[in-house]
């Protein structure tokens, strides 16, 4: 299993694998190929269905079209075997002769694949740094040493995690900031109208109980919003979902002052959560549905929500498990192929519903029947049973009906 960095990627919105992704593959093949004089880009499955509303078109344009012509070429309907998420790059000559050809997968949270391995990554971070990927097996060891999560992430981390999780911490905060302050209308045919500081600015008129849900309604609004115009984001694990943590870790930190340093280190037991999901199963809602987005991410802000609270290893693992539990089965159908409906409600209340995973667990003794592995594992078999109509291909679920932005 390799490093939580590689579930904390710091980027750009709207989409982690039809924007970040594909603009990192671009990127990889002009760097192989700065002598073309032309290329093709082809877009299959999920990527093409809902590219033009999760801008992947702009996001490979971008790298390519300023340095020669680029040709963007649209297959909805055809899926590659590897990943539903999978695009073509093809090189040409000044005799208009094809050069080369290269086919990626984009699986989700920025990363990219070449069908056995994840590439981009130099030896370093490729390399698997963890030796247990089951929150079963690290759980047995949080049972044996005394210790918890943060400190199976710190003994197999490099020196510098907790450098690199101060910085993912700065920018969700600076993500919830800008968020708040920004109003006016998002980007695309939706014209839908920026909540968050109406969110924020209501909540602080009621009293404590209801103040609290509100504020962290406020904060995932800001971030999502933020993420589905454009602005700088952490995928957590995917940009689609990535308002849920921030969220959840913004409001306890303000409302509980808890310091940096935990703070940090229930982001680190969080990307723990989340990475062995990625390991065992996907985090991808084109492979999964959103399942593998907005519930991965309930189950990694009810981990570290846990963790400030004080919660055991075992009350950990099951507060996460309910996270992700009680996502099964959620469809990837976003309105025109935008990340905005029904994506940016759902991070409200997965955020909420973390909390309350939180809460749930922490009255318990840890002791549950339906462990979060097992979980994970039937969330893999149930995306892989949901029809692709309802797997980020903009057609089925609350999309139908919608014309795809194009």
């Amino acid at each position: 299993m390799k490093s939580i960095k590689e579930i904390y990627r710091i980027g750009n919105g709207p989409s982690s694998s039809h924007t970040m992704g594909p603009q990192k593959a671009a990127q990889i093949f002009l760097d192989r190929h700065p002598e073309a004089y032309k290329f093709v880009v082809t877009l299959y499955g999920s990527l093409a269905a809902t590219g033009k509303g999760h801008l992947t078109d702009t996001a490979i344009l971008d790298v390519l079209a300023p340095m020669v012509p680029t040709v963007i070429e649209w297959q909805p309907k055809v899926f590659l075997p590897f990943h539903p998420n999978a695009l073509r790059f093809d090189a040409y000559d000044k005799d208009d002769k094809q050069v080369d050809t290269w086919t990626v997968y984009s699986v989700g949270g920025g990363a990219l694949s070449d069908g056995t391995k994840i590439i981009g990554l130099d030896e370093k971070q490729n390399r698997d740094i963890y030796n247990m990927s089951k929150i079963s097996d690290i759980l047995e060891w949080c049972r044996k040493t005394g210790k918890t999560y943060w400190e199976y992430v710190e003994a197999c981390e490099d020196s510098d995690i907790w450098d690199y999780l101060r910085h993912v911490w700065q920018v969700m905060s600076a993500a919830v900031k800008r968020g708040l302050d920004n109003e006016g209308i998002l980007p695309g045919p939706l014209a839908l109208t920026r909540k968050a500081s109406s969110y924020y600015i209501k909540a602080k008129g009621y009293k404590d109980s209801l103040q609290s849900r509100g504020l962290v309604f406020s904060y995932a609004l800001a971030v999502s919003e933020e993420n589905a115009s454009g602005g700088e984001i952490v995928t957590a694990p995917t940009c689609g979902s990535s308002g849920v943590i921030p969220a959840v870790l913004y409001h306890v930190h303000k409302s509980h002052d808890f310091s940096e340093k935990r703070i940090l280190r229930s982001l680190a037991t969080a990307g723990l959560f989340g990475n062995t999901v990625k390991a065992n199963a996907s985090i991808s809602g084109a492979e999964v549905g959103c399942q593998g987005e907005i519930g991965v991410a309930c189950a990694m802000a009810a981990a570290a929500a846990c963790q400030l609270f004080g919660g055991s290893p075992a009350q950990i693992e099951y507060a996460a498990e309910m996270g992700l539990e009680h996502h099964l089965g959620m469809t990837c159908d976003p309105v025109c192929g935008l990340v905005q409906i029904p994506c940016i409600e759902r991070n409200a209340y997965a955020a909420a519903r973390a909390l309350d995973a939180n809460l749930y667990s922490n009255f318990t003794d840890g002791i549950h029947r339906v462990s979060f592995d097992r979980v994970v594992e039937v969330m893999k078999a149930t995306g892989h049973d949901i029809p692709s109509l309802y797997k980020e291909t903009g057609e089925g679920g609350l999309a139908k009906g919608h014309k795809l932005v194009i």
